[in-house]
């Protein structure tokens, strides 16, 4: 019988070996996390769980098994967790809002997956695209979500065309930014990000964007009741019918055109420049 390169017989059979793989693992993440596939270092990752690297060759085989299997690790962490969510207690809506949530909130307590997932971006998949289990591995999420649309969707609350695999990309794709983007948005726009604050100061995730409670606005408005998820029109709201050239910018925007209006007037009264439109029709009728 053969071994790696650099393995001795004298390794054969170490003790604990699923321990030794699991320290090797977290390890692992670690170091790509930090580095990347390219930056990575064996001789680091053997440093890290004071072992060698014909140790690390003996469990996994060479540098890029060993990322796939932390690859597969991490995928198989938080596809595990979605699992307890136990979703199907909850109304359509509130089970959309723990899933938005819940992937807030792992983003944030689990930085070196989201680094890893944008590190194998970086690379354009390169790796990924070589794990047999990958596909198999990430589909249990997809089919939880469209349980809950096909709930929401008899009942009324979501709309026909939502397809479960842009709801996951779109929540995704905004707890990733949370934590990616953390550091730019934060120096350009001096808000502060990356942190579990961010979520509980928004309310729950799943209410961006509901307006508060306030002077002219009762207290049940933005209650669950009223929430038009997934782009459905809250009750009470019809859709506004997009006209195209004069009108539909008068006619959709009276306030606007009234305002434009009374400044034509003083400019006019004062005997001011007149510009824009509208000009020449006041300097026809003087």
């Amino acid at each position: 019988m053969g071994y790696p390169r650099g393995v001795t017989q004298a390794m054969r059979k170490p003790k604990a070996p699923e321990a030794n793989r699991a320290r090797i693992l977290r390890a692992a993440l670690e170091e790509f996390a930090a580095r990347g596939f390219k930056g990575a270092s064996m001789d680091a990752i053997a440093a890290r769980t004071h072992t060698t690297r014909a140790l690390i060759n003996y469990y996994f085989g060479g540098k890029e098994k060993v990322y796939l299997a932390v690859l597969e690790q991490v995928y198989a962490d938080i596809r595990q967790a979605e699992s307890r969510l136990d979703l199907d207690h909850l109304s359509p809506v509130d089970a959309i809002r723990r899933i938005v949530e819940f992937t807030y909130t792992y983003y944030l307590e689990h930085e070196g997956f989201v680094r890893l997932v944008v590190a194998e971006n970086q690379a354009r998949g390169r790796h990924l695209k070589k794990s047999p289990v990958m596909r198999a591995l990430n589909r249990p999420i997809i089919d939880p979500i469209k349980r809950v649309i096909e709930r929401g969707q008899r009942g009324g609350r979501f709309r026909k065309d939502v397809d479960a695999v842009e709801v996951h990309k779109a929540i995704a794709a905004l707890g990733m930014f949370n934590v990616t983007n953390q550091y730019t948005f934060s120096a350009i726009f001096q808000r502060d990000m990356g942190a579990r604050g961010d979520v509980a100061r928004t309310g729950r995730p799943g209410d961006l964007g509901r307006p508060a409670p306030g002077p002219g606005r009762p207290a049940s408005e933005g209650a669950p009741g009223s929430v038009a998820p997934l782009g459905r029109l809250a009750p009470g709201r019809r859709r506004r019918r997009v006209r195209s050239g004069h009108q539909s910018r008068r006619g959709e925007f009276p306030e606007c055109a009234r305002l434009a209006g009374d400044r034509r007037s003083r400019l006019r009264d004062a005997g001011g420049p007149l510009t824009g439109r509208g000009a020449h029709r006041i300097r026809r009728r003087r």
